[in-house]
């Protein structure tokens, strides 16, 4: 709806309404005048009114005696009527441009889904769904919308109009399907309902097991139901909230540190990439030489970890390489592992 106010036909009805304001403004005083002094304001007005509605109705203010009224009854005739045309069929022109626009956009939109691989999808995008997505684009990820609440869903896009979305309740399976969870990496179940991120991780994992689902959760001791539901990682932000609170007192430098990562203009963040399966190993120094780029800091190898690794240990097939690197950065790391 936001996009209709911008639109030049919903321009065009503005300035057709306050000429046609106009017009009835300068008839009501015209008719007042030349029907003086029995004509009344109500009496001037209506005149002006049936003119320029073209009813036909007989003559309130008597021009019998008055050839100049009556062509400026022509005048006014002319231009209402003129006016009343242009605005009718501008209005119509709205309401076809309107949906057509919506229809095509939709049309394109879902072209755009089915086409994505790995992408992400954020089921529901309030408060903590719209925070979820803001990363997801700082980090330069792909991702789709699913929200069924109307508003909210208009709120996020007057902000993010070229996000892709779908309104739909993201617990059916239909709109799951549409918003391409057969080949999406991921599903985040954030909307303000627990009960419903459980059905959301359930319908994920029944369609698609291979989908990682991370489902945010009001109540931490639903955790296990999640769990058993398929969700694949459980966040709380009141349990969360709360860690951060303690943290922020007892390791100060530490949370310093990690929020001057979100706040940086260089947009470092903690990142992990999966070491794709048909890669030859190879040591770090040869693979990943130093640079400014990114900081390798840990590997996880099956159920170990490798913190600060040494430059001649072997980067084996799906470990995965944690490290704090720029959305550039990740991507150049992604790029040396494929080649």
């Amino acid at each position: 709806m936001y996009k209709i106010y911008r639109s030049r036909h919903f321009q065009g009805l503005i300035k057709g309404a306050l000429l046609l304001a106009l017009i009835h403004l300068v008839g009501t005083l015209g008719y007042l005048y030349i029907g003086r002094p029995t004509a009344t304001l109500i009496d001037s007005f209506y005149m002006t009114f049936i003119t320029v509605a073209s009813i036909g109705y007989s003559e309130i203010v008597d021009l019998s005696h008055h050839p100049m009224g009556r062509l400026f009854t022509v005048a006014i005739a002319v231009v209402g009527i003129g006016t009343m045309t242009y605005l009718f069929s501008t209005f119509v022109a709205l309401l076809l441009e309107s949906d057509l626009n919506s229809a095509l956009r939709k049309r394109n939109m879902q072209r755009q889904i089915s086409a994505m691989s790995g992408h992400y999808i954020v089921c529901g995008i309030g408060r903590v769904g719209s925070n979820v997505a803001d990363e997801l684009l700082t980090t330069r990820r792909p991702f789709v919308v699913i929200e069924q609440d109307q508003a909210v869903l208009d709120r996020w896009l007057e902000s993010h109009p070229d996000s892709l979305y779908l309104h739909e309740d993201a617990a059916q399976d239909e709109g799951l399907r549409r918003a391409g969870l057969m080949s999406a990496g991921g599903v985040f179940a954030v909307t303000g309902d627990d009960s419903h991120n459980l059905m959301i991780a359930l319908s994920v994992k029944l369609l698609n097991p291979k989908a990682r689902v991370v489902a945010r959760l009001h109540d931490i001791r639903n955790a296990d139901k999640a769990r058993r539901a398929g969700a694949d990682e459980i966040v709380s932000p009141d349990f969360t909230g709360g860690m951060r609170i303690a943290s922020a007192m007892i390791r100060p430098h530490a949370v310093n540190f990690m929020d001057q990562m979100l706040r940086t203009d260089d947009k470092l963040r903690v990142e992990e990439v999966v070491v794709p399966t048909g890669f030859q190993p190879r040591p770090i120094s040869v693979l990943l030489p130093q640079s400014s780029e990114f900081l390798l800091m840990a590997i996880h190898e099956g159920e170990h970890w490798v913190f600060n690794p040494p430059g001649d240990h072997m980067i084996q097939p799906g470990a995965a390489l944690v490290m704090m690197t720029s959305p550039e950065g990740r991507v150049r790391v992604e790029q040396l592992l494929s080649a």
